[in-house]
């Protein structure tokens, strides 16, 4: 089972005997806690007596199995959480191991760790609850990337009554990274500046957030290399970065442009309709349409090449060349 399949059953009210959550995204962690709570306890007073909540670092293996063998008081189940699951020391845990063989079905325990628990390069083995765990009931949160992400932000967005639509949702994960609560901070901020009753966030509202002159510049970077304005592209990119942009973050936005053309380009070469190319990367197709008009005099071959160029400078700077010159080169190259 993954994280996404475990909140699909959470929505049903399908809710595991014992599950382990591990990684380090403790908004994910924070989240199903959160619904599973909600989806057990109709009433929120029966929490108070059928839920309790244990730190890994101050509590016993042994303590966590008597918990969850307690019977529920008022609620049909009970709750038992384990934060900080990772200190759970190994010595003594049999009691657990022999728990988590044959859960009672009249407790959900649920184990949050804030980090992997698979073998690295700090830990020589598996943690120990990986091993006494039963088929599918751990479930390690690997940081999502790239539309993935996108994705999440709005999924969990929408859990605060946000709706962020794709293009805005694309925009953040390029401005702010790859973390979803500062991403997540940054929505509400975004709302927010439409008035404390706005519950849309669109480009206009990433705008007012990070800056509606640096988002309308790097768009126009995008449209004067599609252009081959050499001059008009370099002329942005010297005032992007002398305003303070991240080069990795420009070549982030180009790259992501490029390989969207590329795979455009592809799929209608291979006769797909436009209805069917906007529902596979969710854009209305106007979009695409007007996307397909924007590279009708670029060929596949070219826009791969112009891809792979984003790649090899991504590297380059990565290994320690200067972002600026690297960048000043590429751009007049793809121009």
């Amino acid at each position: 089972m993954d994280y996404a399949a475990l909140l699909r059953d959470i929505e049903r009210h399908r809710i595991p005997a014992v599950a382990l959550l591990h990684g380090p995204e403790s908004l994910l962690l924070d989240d199903a806690l959160f619904l599973i709570s909600r989806a057990l306890f109709a009433d929120p007073s029966s929490a108070a007596l059928d839920r309790e909540v244990l730190d890994g670092r101050e509590t016993s293996a042994e303590t966590v199995a008597r918990s969850a063998l307690t019977l529920p008081f008022l609620a049909p189940r009970r709750l038992v959480v384990v934060r900080r699951a990772e200190a759970l020391p190994a010595r003594n845990n049999e009691t657990l191991v022999q728990y988590l063989g044959a859960p009672s079905p009249s407790t959900c325990l649920l184990l949050l760790a804030a980090e992997s628990l698979r073998a690295d390069r700090n830990r020589k083995t598996d943690h120990w609850l990986l091993q006494a765990m039963p088929g599918g009931a751990a479930i390690e949160l690997s940081p999502p990337r790239g539309a993935a992400l996108e994705r999440e932000l709005q999924r969990r967005a929408g859990l605060d009554g946000l709706e962020v639509d794709d293009e805005a949702a694309r925009l953040l994960v390029q401005f702010v990274g790859d973390d979803l609560a500062l991403l997540l901070a940054e929505a509400h901020k975004a709302a927010l500046a439409r008035g404390a009753d706005n519950r849309r966030v669109g480009v206009a509202e990433v705008g007012a957030v990070v800056g509606e002159h640096r988002v309308s510049e790097l768009f126009e970077l995008t449209r004067a290399i599609e252009r081959g304005e050499r001059g008009r592209a370099l002329a942005l990119l010297d005032q992007l970065l002398r305003a303070g942009e991240e080069p990795l973050r420009i070549l982030g936005l180009l790259t992501t442009d490029l390989r969207t053309a590329w795979t455009v380009k592809e799929w209608a070469a291979r006769g797909l309709p436009v209805d069917q190319i906007a529902r596979r990367l969710r854009r209305p197709p106007p979009v695409v349409e007007k996307l397909l008009s924007r590279i009708s005099g670029l060929p596949a071959r070219e826009l791969a090449r112009r891809l792979q160029r984003c790649w090899e400078v991504e590297l380059r700077i990565k290994s320690g060349g200067k972002p600026s010159a690297e960048m000043t080169v590429m751009i007049a190259d793809l121009c």
